[in-house]
């Protein structure tokens, strides 16, 4: 009986175990069939799954001319070396081909001393791996080699001397570092200077053994004409800068794009930079490239045109030169701490500026420095130049009229220092007060304008709220301690401002004669050029137009842009007033007795204008961190002229020079002065040459 039973139980676990093979068998061919059937195309999808990935590579970056067409900054032609890994190159890829590009190209020696503790271990840990060798053997226990920070932990403790290099192996390193720099699909510079034909033609050859790198012609900015007006085209270079990365990201720059930083370079980016060509890569889901299409061709960067006569522009720089070292010269002692002399001259119609020219004196090394921008950024008092905005607010105001005459005295209020010109004048009218320079009849407007009708000595002086500002408010609209609107990167300073909270009755008084605030050159140049222009004040164009570039180097493409003139206000005073300070302006340069007398008598031009003395402080350190002021004088001079009538002047133009010797004589603004106008009518603005051109392409005790 027992062995009967046992039999029985033997083909019931051979049909359970059939039950549960066949249940498992059919579970799996259902889950087949789900893959296959409603998965399918899904699955074969994911497989199948490409990626489109957009590369943008630069263009070559617009070139800078004078107005004549002669080139300021121009792009030369050089071989490059890139590299572009893919999304799937894997580190140690990129460690095999710098092995092999090695043997072609010479790093630049700078490349090599630059070379990182951090780059020699990446390059000895990727050798390592490259060798099946285990980096990690040595320095980490397993349990340490399983952690997550393992690699750093490696290369903290790694030291350098652990790393011999050859010669050959830093050759290596240098270009490794430059491939573990490239962006995925974007070209990488690993050589982009000295690359030489010898070189080119080798890694041309052996490319099919390189992948990823590549050679071609790129540019570098040059300057044919030196240093000459550098500091104003600015600065051009690799890497966007940190503060400005969001604004070039959402215009889609690289963080290595070469882009503009300062000056024109990075006012006109823009322009300059072009558009870039955009490539569409498409890869599989492993990174691997599969083909390479451009769907945007690039488009070079506009040509700039400036406003600047090049080659005048390098005459008002050696007369600059010129007259500061003979002022040296001739009292070397009294003009000892003279470093600095500038101008700018412009069109006062168009605010087309033709020179600005800056000079800087090292005098350890004799030499000048080229420095443009001080006539933006740099303020000095500009002494009796301004006193023409004296005279117009004084008219405009009411406080007094034409043919005012007032005398010209010394000035005694209660509980202050005496105040007066260089000599007494006697009684003066208003133009009288600009050709001789009367400071008594300015601090007189001042005074009226601060609510004293009637000057009398040694009495106190009503100051009413807000006179100060109100004077400071007429000079703002000729361009006196506001922005002059030139176009230019960073933004130009607006001069030394006083606040009027603080600025108490005598102060004011001497703001009419340009001894409390501070002035930029251009903001002098626009003052004059608004009253010689008759009341518009323009703002300055460095700039004059914007062109399509042209495949033929030097030559000018169609204009895509011309600056229109742009005023900025008109002046708030009657043109008759404007008119009758132009013939004071015209006493001073034109009459025996004018303040420039004898400097612009007898040419083949008409100039009007004003001189200017101011005196000032020079700022000394003793060498303990405390500072002692040395008496000096700003001596300033701005003016307009033209070959027909001075209704219409051709130019305009201001000189200043600051830290001239009290006791110094030399009259160094007014040669200087003298001599920019003789050579801008020697040169000649040639305006039916140009539209040719244009049709073929498209103080106390102060003298002054």
């Amino acid at each position: 009986m027992k062995k009967k039973k046992n039999k029985t139980h033997i083909p019931f676990r051979i049909n359970m175990l059939f039950l549960i093979v066949f249940i498992l068998f059919s579970t799996l061919v259902l889950q087949l069939g789900v893959v296959q059937i409603l998965n399918g195309e899904d699955l074969k999808e994911e497989i199948n799954k490409k990626e489109h990935v957009t590369t943008r590579i630069p263009v070559p970056r617009g070139e800078i001319f004078d107005r004549h067409g002669s080139p300021i900054v121009q792009n030369n032609p050089k071989y490059v070396i890139t590299y572009t890994p893919t999304q799937a190159t894997s580190q140690t890829q990129k460690l095999e081909v710098a092995k092999k590009l090695a043997a072609h190209i010479e790093m630049p020696q700078d490349a090599i001393d630059d070379i990182s503790v951090r780059d020699k271990k990446d390059y000895w840990y990727l050798s390592k791996e490259l060798t099946e060798k285990d980096p990690y053997k040595g320095y980490l226990t397993k349990d340490e080699k399983a952690q997550e920070g393992a690699y750093q932990l490696l290369m903290d403790r790694v030291k350098e001397e652990d790393i011999k290099l050859t010669d050959q192996e830093k050759e290596e390193v240098a270009i490794l570092h430059e491939f573990l720099k490239a962006y995925a699909l974007s070209p990488h510079s690993v050589k982009d200077k000295s690359v030489t034909k010898e070189e080119y033609a080798k890694v041309a050859e052996h490319l099919y053994e390189l992948p990823g790198v590549d050679v071609r012609t790129d540019y570098e900015r040059s300057r044919p004409n030196g240093e000459t007006f550098a500091d104003t085209i600015g600065s051009f270079k690799e890497g966007i800068p940190k503060e400005e990365k969001d604004f070039f990201v959402s215009r889609n720059y690289s963080l290595d794009d070469r882009v503009g930083t300062s000056g024109i370079e990075r006012k006109y980016e823009m322009d300059l930079a072009g558009q870039k060509e955009v490539v569409e890569h498409t890869t599989d889901k492993a990174g691997n490239l599969i083909n390479s299409k451009v769907v945007h061709e690039g488009v070079p960067g506009n040509d700039l045109v400036l406003s600047i006569d090049l080659e005048y522009q390098k005459k008002v720089d050696e007369i600059l030169q010129e007259e500061f070292l003979k002022a040296i010269q001739k009292d070397p002692y009294e003009n000892r701490l003279m470093d600095k002399a500038m101008a700018v001259v412009l069109d006062p119609n168009t605010g087309e500026i033709y020179a600005m020219a800056g000079q800087h004196y090292d005098r350890e090394d004799g030499e000048f420095d080229n420095v443009p921008n001080i006539n933006l950024y740099n303020a000095y008092l500009p002494g009796s130049t301004v006193k023409g905005a004296s005279v117009l607010t004084g008219l405009d105001t009411g406080v007094i009229s034409k043919n005012t005459y007032l005398k010209d005295e010394t000035i005694y209020i209660a509980g202050s220092q005496s105040k007066s010109s260089y000599k007494n004048l006697g009684t003066i009218n208003e133009l009288q007060a600009l050709e001789l320079s009367s400071n008594s009849y300015m601090w007189k407007i001042g005074m009226r304008i601060m609510g004293n009708p009637n000057y009398v000595p040694n009495q106190t002086i009503s100051y009413e709220r807000g006179s100060y500002q109100k004077g400071v408010n007429y000079f703002n609209q000729f361009g006196l301690g506001v922005k002059t609107g030139v176009d230019m990167y960073p933004e130009e300073s607006v001069g030394v401002k006083a606040d009027p909270k603080d600025t108490i009755a005598g102060q004011a008084m001497d703001h009419y004669i340009g001894q409390y605030t501070g002035y930029t050159s251009m903001q002098l140049a626009q003052y004059v050029a608004t009253i010689g222009n008759g009341g518009y004040r323009i703002a300055p164009q460095i700039v004059k137009e914007i062109r399509a570039p042209e495949s033929e180097q030097g030559k000018l493409g169609p204009v895509v842009r011309g600056m229109e003139t742009t005023v900025l206000n008109r002046l708030s005073i009657s043109q008759d007033h404007i008119n009758h300070v132009k013939k004071g302006f015209s006493l001073v340069f034109n009459s025996s007795k004018g303040t420039a007398s004898g400097y612009f008598n007898n040419k083949p031009y008409v100039a009007a204008g004003k001189t200017g003395t101011a005196q000032t402080k020079k700022w000394l350190d003793r060498g303990d961190e405390t500072y002692y002021g040395v008496d000096k004088e700003n001596l300033t001079l701005v003016g307009y002229a033209s070959e027909k009538s001075l209704d219409q002047p051709d130019v305009a133009f201001a000189v200043v020079v600051p830290y001239v010797g009290i006791k110094a004589d030399h009259s160094i603004n007014k040669l200087i002065g003298e001599r920019i106008l003789d050579e801008f009518y020697k040169r000649g603005e040639e305006k039916p040459k140009e539209e040719e051109e244009e049709q073929e392409g498209s103080s106390d005790e102060t003298a002054e």
